[in-house]
């Protein structure tokens, strides 16, 4: 693993006012973020884009979140559980950081949630593991993402609205795999012909393709981040099975962390997002221009994330006037969501998971022939996730 610190400057455009209105703060150390993501192995692409949509704030707020100088501390988890929660120790017991963010994969948070939660806010920037959002749910814990059943669960919706009577469906053996199937049965109400799970690091799909090919269902649904996904993509069409099965999943398996590696084997799928590129929200566009002029490439769902937990953190600075060491006043901060999302409206549930519309997309190529998503339709408006009834912190 590794671990290092920038203090993040730019002045490339200017943010809307609300996430700079704090006063004037005294010269001294700047507030310490800690990033603990993934930056290498398949999952990768999925903690760069996080980073990077963060980084994005800082920068174009020079420097600063609320109107206080920041230092954004950046470490590797590798996607290994142990060094997620040594990293976290470390960061919070020896380091003092308060504010946590940036895990992208679910067993890694969970190594992570009971050092960091109490001592620290989380703002999950991905991760949404049922075991946080239902009894586990915390006043220290928020997810500006989703629940991780959530896309599923509009998939499942949709499908089932298509009249979609048999479906083939997979995912990662891990907390967010299962959580991910879980959710797309919640709303199926067709047969589910195999329900398979594959091995998190696995890259080479022929028998889980064989599989498919013997079941023959109506359309197939999986879930696979990264280059999990890439490479399931590239493998279903080279074995001739994109025209002949719908192919489905949520968004993290079909946006720009994905697409332009796979091309067009991807185009014709459908996928599940609370986010788009072709949001007509003002902050989207301010933002997709931004990353795109910054980084030379497309943002993905990741990167809108990151985006948004950093206005979301640096909204909750500027109310408390940089004192997050009062964990009451900063937590309830954060809840209050008084941040200009990417998304438009956005706000928090009881469980503080979003209350949010999800849309449907379809890969398409655009005006320059780039392999894109482009919306379709809404699965939910509005929508709360499975587990905030259990959850027993006040409304």
């Amino acid at each position: 693993m590794t671990i290092h610190r920038r203090r993040l400057l730019g002045t490339a455009a200017a943010l809307p006012a609300a996430c700079l209105a704090a006063p004037a703060i005294a010269q001294g150390e700047p507030l310490r973020i800690g990033m603990i993501t993934t930056l290498s192995g398949p999952g990768a692409a999925l903690g760069a884009d996080i980073r990077d949509g963060f980084t994005l704030v800082v920068k174009n707020a020079g420097g600063r979140l609320g109107g206080l100088p920041v230092e954004v501390v950046v470490a590797d988890d590798g996607l290994r559980p142990e060094n997620g929660r040594a990293i976290a120790e470390r960061m919070v017991r020896r380091d003092r950081i308060q504010v946590l963010t940036g895990i992208v994969f679910s067993n890694v948070l969970l190594a992570v949630a009971p050092v960091v939660l109490g001592p620290a806010t989380y703002i999950s920037a991905n991760a949404g593991p049922s075991q946080l959002a239902g009894e586990g749910c915390h006043p220290s814990y928020f997810n500006v993402a989703w629940q991780n059943d959530n896309l599923h669960e509009a998939v499942g919706q949709y499908v089932t609205q298509a009249n979609v009577r048999r479906a083939f469906i997979l995912a990662p053996n891990y907390p967010a795999g299962r959580d991910a199937l879980t959710g797309f049965k919640r709303f199926y109400r067709g047969e589910v012909v195999s329900e398979t799970y594959t091995r998190l690091d696995q890259l080479d799909y022929a028998a889980e393709l064989a599989a498919i090919r013997a079941a023959n269902p109506e359309a197939v649904y999986i879930f696979l981040p990264g280059g999990l996904g890439i490479n399931f993509i590239k493998q279903y069409a080279a074995a001739g099975l994109r025209g002949r099965i719908p192919l489905y999943g949520p968004g993290f398996s079909f946006d720009q962390d994905v697409l332009p590696a796979v091309g067009d084997d991807a185009l014709g799928c459908f996928n599940s997002s609370q986010w788009a590129l072709d949001l007509p929200v003002p902050a989207n566009r301010q933002f997709v221009d931004t990353f795109e002029a910054e980084y030379r490439r497309l943002p993905s769902l990741y990167a809108s994330q990151g985006y948004d937990a950093a206005l979301l953190i640096g909204s909750a600075i500027a109310a408390t006037r940089g004192r997050i060491g009062d964990r009451d006043a900063f937590n309830a901060a954060v809840r209050r969501a008084e941040f200009p999302s990417v998304r438009g409206s956005f706000r928090f549930g009881n469980n503080n998971h979003p209350i949010q519309t999800i849309y449907m997309r379809e890969v398409v190529k655009d005006a320059r022939a780039r392999v894109v998503n482009r919306t379709i339709g809404t699965a939910f408006e509005n929508h709360v996730d499975a587990y905030a009834a259990q959850c027993r912190l006040p409304a």
